[in-house]
């Protein structure tokens, strides 16, 4: 196979970033296995200044994505002009810098320039309404991509939790819960454990709304009267769904190793048992999209910027599922009898390389130059 060419969004250029980026890639063997293409700019690279011991960070300077070079790492300049950089802080200027950065990013991923596409963490409070009018990444690349839905999915090696509701008010979660809900992301999760996860007949968890399940009805009737019949109707239209189960004892107990994966009713749910379980390796999945997205499972993390402390693991994770959601995906669609009778088969072809190529791993500055001198 060759090298996976990677869309990488810089995310808030005055959080952890442009840190997490360039340790990433100048980790050792990343350049035989990826063609990785960052959306931001030199002088945004230039926010994070490598220790004078660590692996030289250079790259190649292309106008689009397909003109990316194999064994280079590859820089698309779409910041916007006189920008100003603040390391630590959040602030407007910074949120629209991540917002160009993502735009251009997916906007190549859906022209097919793109194999997949690597978020690095935003800051939802300085990103302009004007530019980036959603929640959250899952929303923006749900729409983007022309997707009907699409699952928040975290994951590790052994552990995969997704949620109904992403980004609400918790006062708006129970009337968000409905069956409806419950059974897409259901089929998003069953179809994306098989296509992306290679697992042929996963078995999936679903947690109670409730405390307790809601103990009978005598706190919370969503339990009896709208997740349980959730539950069965999936079981009906063939996906092997469990529950539900209160989420503080199935945790507490372990369950979560006995199932393939689990479906949290809402956002702190789910994720406040997998980040205590995995923070640092898990990895955000966008399970339901035509195209790959991945993302570390960490924020800007403003306090630790300029210490040089921030850990490159979890995005380091997040390429590498992606990687391997690709080739699952191809395989998948291969095997499969009839492939186009679901969304989740359908993958956004690259386009052809327009560059040179034939560029070793590990080679030094080309149009791009170094950070290092």
């Amino acid at each position: 196979m060759e090298p996976l060419r990677i869309g990488i969004s810089i995310g808030d250029v005055n959080g952890v970033g442009p840190e997490v980026v360039i340790k990433s890639l100048t980790r050792e063997g990343i350049l035989e296995v990826f063609t990785p293409v960052i959306y931001a700019s030199a002088a945004a690279m230039r926010q994070y200044e490598p220790a004078d011991d660590a692996p030289e960070f250079a790259y190649e300077t292309i106008d689009k994505a397909e003109d990316a070079e194999d064994g280079f790492i590859n820089l698309v300049e779409c910041l916007p002009a006189g920008l100003e950089f603040t390391p630590g802080e959040a602030t407007e200027s910074g949120g629209r810098a991540a917002a160009a950065s993502l735009a251009r990013a997916v906007a190549e991923l859906k022209d097919g320039q793109l194999d997949a596409l690597i978020t690095a963490p935003i800051n939802k409070s300085v990103m302009p309404a004007d530019a980036f009018p959603y929640p959250g990444h899952t929303e923006m690349l749900t729409k983007e991509l022309g997707a009907d839905e699409s699952l928040m999915f975290l994951v590790t090696d052994d552990l995969r939790v997704g949620v109904v509701t992403n980004h609400i008010p918790v006062a708006e979660v129970a009337k968000a819960v409905t069956k409806t809900a419950i059974l897409k992301k259901l089929k998003i999760m069953d179809e994306s454990l098989r296509a992306d996860f290679g697992i042929n007949r996963p078995v999936i968890a679903v947690l109670s709304l409730n405390p307790h399940g809601g103990d009978q009805g005598r706190i919370g009737k969503e339990d009896i009267e709208v997740v349980r019949p959730a539950v069965e109707e999936a079981k009906k239209k063939g996906i092997l769904a469990m529950g539900p189960f209160p989420a503080d004892g199935f945790f507490g107990s372990g369950k979560q190793n006995t199932y393939d994966a689990v479906l949290a009713m809402y956002h702190d749910q789910g994720l406040i048992p997998f980040k205590a379980l995995s923070f640092g390796k898990g990895v955000n999945f966008t399970a339901g999209l035509p195209g790959i997205r991945t993302s570390p499972d960490h924020g800007t993390a403003y306090d630790i910027v300029g210490k040089d402390e921030a850990d490159p693991a979890s995005f380091i994770s997040a390429m590498f599922v992606a990687r391997q959601a690709f080739l699952n995906r191809e395989r998948h669609t291969e095997d499969s009898a009839n492939p186009l009778t679901s969304r989740m088969h359908l993958v956004y072809k690259r386009k052809p390389k327009g560059g040179k190529g034939g560029g070793k791993p590990g080679g030094g500055p080309r149009k791009g130059g170094s950070r290092k001198k």
